[in-house]
């Protein structure tokens, strides 16, 4: 995969992940509301800085959906940590991808978006995972 490729389809798992934490906010206890609220601005400094990625690499950025299904409904506090957990692993997946295209200060700075995610997914699930960002690769 080109690191144009990787950028691209990270910008677009972050594009995802803003939408998710939409949902993930609504839905959340009050108690981890101010969490969810951090990760949301988070996803959304990684979404515009790699729109600026993508087009320092020439190409052009891909555009947000109108709107992305979640992987199941979300119908209270429960369930909002859970897709919680599973934005970020998602995210971590294409970060490793990231990593795995790019050299110098850019895999850098997709290794620390892929450390960001982990530690935002132990937080969510509670447990950690072996290899973030590549289990779902398995």
């Amino acid at each position: 995969m080109s690191a144009l490729d990787a950028t691209r389809a990270a910008l677009a798992a972050e594009h995802a992940a803003v939408y998710g934490y939409g949902v993930v906010g609504a839905r959340v206890a009050p108690d981890r509301r101010a969490e969810a609220t951090a990760a949301h601005e988070a996803h959304r400094a990684r979404r515009d800085a790699l729109r600026r990625a993508v087009r320092d690499l020439g190409g052009a950025p891909v555009a947000a959906e109108a709107a992305y299904a979640l992987p199941f409904p979300v119908t209270g506090p429960a369930g909002a940590v859970r897709l919680a957990a599973v934005l970020e692993d998602r995210v971590a997946g294409v970060y490793s991808d990231l990593v795995r295209a790019t050299t110098g200060a850019d895999r850098r700075e997709a290794a620390a978006a892929l450390a960001e995610a982990a530690v935002r997914a132990v937080r969510w699930r509670g447990g950690d995972v072996t290899f973030p960002g590549l289990a779902e690769r398995v």
